[in-house]
Order: C-alpha cells, then sequence, then structure tokens
C-alpha cells in the first residue's frame, strides 16, 4: 500500500500534485473516528440536522470558485460547467433542509387496539465509491441526504479527483457538521479492491453505495450480498433520445447536442443512441450534426469553452476504439472521429449514422463524445432499438403529442422517462437505473430513505 497518487491535467498532459495512498493503519484509525462520529450524529435531532444542510448550501456558494478550479484542474470539466455543479449541490442541500425532516418523521398507521407507526431511522456509518466525473455533484447527490437520515460517510472517491475529495470534507466541517462524520479515504488505485472488500465487510460499516463502472458496480455489489449489506448502485448508461415523426426538429436537434456533449460527454445519463423516425431523419441529421460542428473545444478554463478535454488518456483510446470498430461494421463518419492534435486529452466531438444493435457506438457506453445516430422504420421500431440495450438509465422522446410520446416511454424499459426534455436528475425526483444501469434510487424521499432502517412500532397501551 501507500503508493503514490498523480494527478495529471488532461488539458495539458501535465502532473499538478501528488498525494500518498494511506497505509491499513491509517485507513483503520479513520474508519475507527468516523464510526465514532456516525454513533453521535445518529442521536442529533432531525430537524438540526437540516439546519447544517442549510449551511452547508452558503458554504457551498462561498467556495464555487475554489471547488470548479479544482474540477477544471483534475478532470477537466469547462468551468462554466463545473461552476454549475456546485450550484446544483446547493439547491440539493437546501432542498433537504426544507424537505428532509418531513420526509423522514414518523408515518402513523391506523390498526385495531393498539397504536403502530413506521419510522426512519439511521443506517449507520455508509461506505461512498463515488466517480470522477462530477467530483462535487455525485458526492453531494449521496452525501447531504444521507448526512439529513443521521448517516456519517466514508468517502472514497476517484484518485484523479483527490483534491475535491480533501476539499469537500473540510467543506463539511466548515459547514458545521462534526469533524470526522464525512471521512475522505486516499487510496491508491491499485489498492481499492482490496480495501474497499474489506471495509463493506467491516461491522462499523452499514452500507456502500456505488456509481461507477459496471465492472466495479459488479465487486462492490457481489461483496455487499456477501456481507448482507444495502446497496445502491448507478452504474452506466446509454440512454436512447427517440425523435418521432411529428417532433419539432430544431428544438429536437438543439436538445440533442446538449442531451450528448454535456461534460464532454462524460456522463453516465447523457443521451448516446439517437433513434430518430425515418420521414425526418434527414432533416433532424442536418441540424444535428451542424449543431455538433458548432461546439466550442479548448481549454476549460475559458468561458467559452463548451466541450474539454477527457479526463484521462485511455478515455480517449476507447473512445476512438469503438469509433473505428462501428466503422468497420458498417457505420458511417458524419464528422469527428479522431483526437486533437497537441496537449491534453481532447477528441473532436463525432457523430457515426447508421448505427444499430451489433456495432460498439450502439451496444457500449460510449463515455466521451460521441453519438450513435439509428433510424427507425415507425414507432414500433423505436420501441424496439431503444429497449435493444444492456442498460435502462433514462429515455427522452420528442414528440408534438405529449400524450403519445408517455404513451411510447411506457414501452421502454429506464429508470426515468422525459419527454420534450433532457434526461436529467432533480433533487425532488428519484434518480436511478435498471437493468445494468444498477439499482437502488438517490435524491427525493427515495433517495434519503435509501439508509435509513425502516423500522415498524406497535405499542399496545
Amino acid at each position: 500500500m501507500s503508493a503514490t497518487i498523480r494527478i495529471i491535467n488532461p488539458a495539458t498532459g501535465e502532473q499538478t500534485a501528488t498525494y500518498e495512498g494511506w497505509d491499513a493503519g491509517r485507513i483503520e484509525a479513520a474508519v475507527a473516528r468516523a464510526h465514532a462520529a456516525s454513533r453521535a450524529w445518529a442521536l442529533v435531532p432531525v430537524t438540526e440536522r437540516a439546519a447544517r444542510a442549510a449551511r452547508l448550501a452558503r458554504t457551498l456558494r462561498e467556495h464555487q470558485d475554489h471547488l470548479a478550479s479544482l474540477a477544471v484542474t483534475e478532470m477537466g470539466k469547462p468551468v462554466a460547467e463545473a461552476e454549475g455543479e456546485v450550484e446544483k449541490s446547493a439547491v440539493t442541500a437546501e432542498y433537504y433542509a426544507l424537505q428532509g425532516p418531513g420526509i423522514l418523521a414518523d408515518e402513523q398507521v391506523e390498526v385495531d387496539g393498539a397504536r403502530a407507526w413506521v419510522a426512519y431511522e439511521p443506517a449507520g456509518l455508509v461506505l461512498a465509491v463515488m466517480p470522477w466525473n462530477f467530483p462535487v455533484w455525485q458526492v453531494m447527490r449521496f452525501a447531504v441526504p444521507s448526512l439529513v437520515a443521521g448517516n456519517g460517510v466514508l468517502l472514497k472517491h476517484a484518485s484523479n479527483v483527490t483534491g475535491s475529495a480533501l476539499a469537500l470534507q473540510d467543506l463539511f466541517v466548515e459547514a458545521g457538521f462534526p469533524e470526522h462524520l464525512v471521512t475522505t479515504l486516499v487510496i491508491a488505485d491499485t489498492d481499492v479492491p482490496e480495501v474497499t472488500a474489506r471495509l463493506i465487510e467491516d461491522d462499523r460499516v452499514a452500507a456502500v453505495t456505488l456509481t461507477g463502472s459496471n465492472r466495479a458496480g459488479a465487486a462492490v455489489g457481489s461483496a455487499a450480498g456477501r456481507a448482507a449489506k444495502k446497496s445502491v448502485l448507478e452504474l452506466g448508461g446509454s440512454d436512447a433520445f427517440v425523435v418521432l415523426d411529428d417532433a419539432d426538429i430544431d428544438a429536437a436537434a438543439a436538445a440533442a447536442v446538449r442531451a450528448r456533449f454535456t461534460n464532454s460527454g462524460q456522463s453516465c445519463v447523457c443521451a448516446k443512441r439517437f433513434i430518430v423516425s425515418a420521414t425526418v431523419a434527414d432533416a433532424f441529421t442536418t441540424a444535428f450534426v451542424a449543431g455538433v460542428e458548432a461546439l466550442r473545444v479548448g481549454d476549460p478554463r475559458d468561458r467559452r469553452t463548451q466541450i474539454g478535454p477527457l479526463a484521462r488518456d485511455d478515455l480517449r483510446a476507447a473512445i476512438q476504439r469503438q469509433v473505428e470498430d462501428s466503422v468497420a461494421a458498417g457505420a458511417r463518419l458524419l464528422t469527428g472521429g479522431e483526437p486533437l492534435p497537441g496537449d491534453g486529452y481532447f477528441y473532436r466531438p463525432t457523430v457515426l449514422a447508421d448505427t444499430g444493435p451489433g456495432m460498439p457506438a450502439f451496444d457500449e457506453e460510449t463515455f466521451g463524445p460521441l453519438a450513435a445516430l439509428t433510424v427507425a422504420r415507425d414507432d414500433e421500431d423505436a420501441v424496439r432499438l431503444a429497449n435493444a440495450t444492456a442498460f435502462g438509465l433514462g429515455v427522452s422522446v420528442w414528440t408534438a403529442d405529449p400524450g403519445r410520446g408517455v404513451a411510447l416511454a411506457r414501452r421502454v424499459t429506464s429508470g426515468a422517462a422525459f419527454v420534450n426534455a433532457i434526461v436529467a436528475s432533480d433533487p425532488r425526483l428519484p434518480f436511478g437505473g435498471t437493468k445494468r444501469s444498477g439499482h437502488g434510487r438517490e435524491l427525493a424521499a427515495a433517495g434519503i430513505r435509501e439508509f435509513t432502517n425502516t423500522r415498524t412500532y406497535w405499542v399496545t397501551d
């Protein structure tokens, strides 16, 4: 253990920081402190816990510039998007500050001859294995409701955003949460599988949540199963963006560009497969490609930049493989399809046409600026193509008839369905997937209750 973590700026390829991974002794000491803090926090009234969330919202906004700068440097997020990520986290903290106590209140149940109610009580210390693509939001999306519910947090963040992880730990303390209640574990990549498995087995850890790849989710989910512990898994996605023959093509195409290329295409919930009715396919393709080619690629520190670098060079290589293999299988390259010259891990925004099942761009999760276009004969064919995936995170349907859109969406298996809107998370609504996109829910009432003990009380007077 104790391998060195090196932070590489993906826009330049230069090393910007190093951290020493913790050894077993340091991890054990951190877990012991976090467990003690968690037990004490569970006894704090929910109204006080919620009040800390309100302070957290203010603290997030006060440190927006610093947190955004870390995201830009560590994973290449365009600065305007990085600032938006911090603001969304603050809004979520405000939501739970206001709504958390009511959601967690005891629910009275009418029974004969007794008093009965359902209580939502803290689960304990929760291990959170978080990804790099939204270094602030992914953590806050889980941590805020979990803390308001009375739990403690062990954060194992992605190693390439270690600076962000440590900054968030300090942020919680500044916002008034007890020291050690949110504990960042600094673990080198080579040690992650063994350390994570050991932590899940630890009796002091009550549950685990992971946002990440299917490979990581399978490892964490199986470890949680062996330990008979609750897990929430938010995994990959290959969302369908379905354009029906009566859709407003200009509006749909403009939305499609945003839906695919947010965060430089590095999001599980980005639309990735664009399934377009044959009668409007040419018009949509023309408008969509024009929108993609107009995207500004460049320095993520520049506010005019819309597409930054990929977070790592191996991710760029993966996109290139998916493009080349899909073209070899019959897809047509309409624009892009190559790394950009110079420093950093930039890739030209890419659109492939004539894609379908059997091609990597259609079958696999594409985590970068690559869009796959597919033509559907009719609504029935659109449903078939939308369901032709191992994933099930979200679906977006575009049509002049919202009722038609809802009817089609009901036939597509996913955790969320949006009609004439881009799939996105919102603190007021549950977020999560089906099939290989995972299980469990974050956000809203479902999210705050995921890591509680739903306890039945029956009292005979």
